[in-house]
């Protein structure tokens, strides 16, 4: 039987500090990324096994990127300390990304862009969430922000966090954006309730709601689009 290689044992250019090094991150693959973050194995284990084993048994990035502390430490090698490090480096990538999307600026004329922008970020999450999307008079998006994150079927929203976000920002106007877990983007009585409390509001404070879009894994619908609100 061929003896098992330590991480220190195998070529420099196979091991994930040195290869990052030599060839820069790119090259790397998702579990010699993951191996860096774990920093070191276990008896009988390299970090590279313990990654491997991590996207396997939790269903590949997204599946790592979704677990709690809790889920991940059910893997064997994975503590606290590492889970932990494991949600501060996936939580950089999505703040680098939402930083480049806010430097862009891009411009939301019609439906389609809102789901462009937001359905990657909320297609398949297992709770609702609720966000804002503030707009230029010229229709280029300002920031985004997530006013509530809820529980497997509702998100709790007071109109004061979104218009008090819209003012603050100096916004001409506002979107708005939440997810149903249940994968089906059918609005319901609420949601039509609600988004209609929410646009005489903004009638009221200058600040209109142009559209409310809702994300589902089968696909995303807006309001205005299908004209549930004028």
């Amino acid at each position: 039987m061929s003896k098992k290689l330590t991480m220190k044992e195998l070529q420099s250019s196979e091991r994930p500090y040195e290869k990052l090094e030599q060839q820069g991150a790119r090259d790397l693959s998702d579990a010699e990324l993951i191996a860096i973050q774990l920093q070191s194995g276990m008896a009988g284990t390299t970090a590279l096994e313990i990654a491997n084993q991590m996207l396997t048994g939790m269903g590949g990035l997204r599946g790592i990127y979704e677990a709690s502390l809790e889920e991940m430490c059910q893997i064997k090698g994975i503590g606290r300390v590492r889970a932990i490090r494991l949600k501060a480096a996936f939580e950089l990538g999505n703040r680098h990304l939402n930083s480049r999307r806010d430097e862009v600026r891009p411009v939301l004329r019609n439906p389609d862009d809102i789901v462009q922008l937001m359905e990657p970020e909320l297609r398949y999450l297992s709770r609702e969430e609720f966000h804002v999307i503030l707009l230029d008079v010229r229709l280029r998006m300002i920031r985004k922000i997530k006013i509530s994150r809820g529980g497997l079927a509702a998100a709790v929203v007071f109109p004061r966090d979104i218009f008090r976000e819209a003012v603050k920002a100096n916004a001409a106007s506002i979107a708005l954006v939440h997810n149903h877990p249940s994968g089906d983007a059918e609005p319901s009585p609420a949601d039509l309730e609600s988004t209609r409390k929410l646009m005489g509001l903004g009638e009221m404070m200058g600040i209109p709601v142009l559209d409310h879009l809702i994300v589902g894994s089968k696909g995303s619908i807006s309001m205005r689009e299908r004209g549930l609100i004028q």
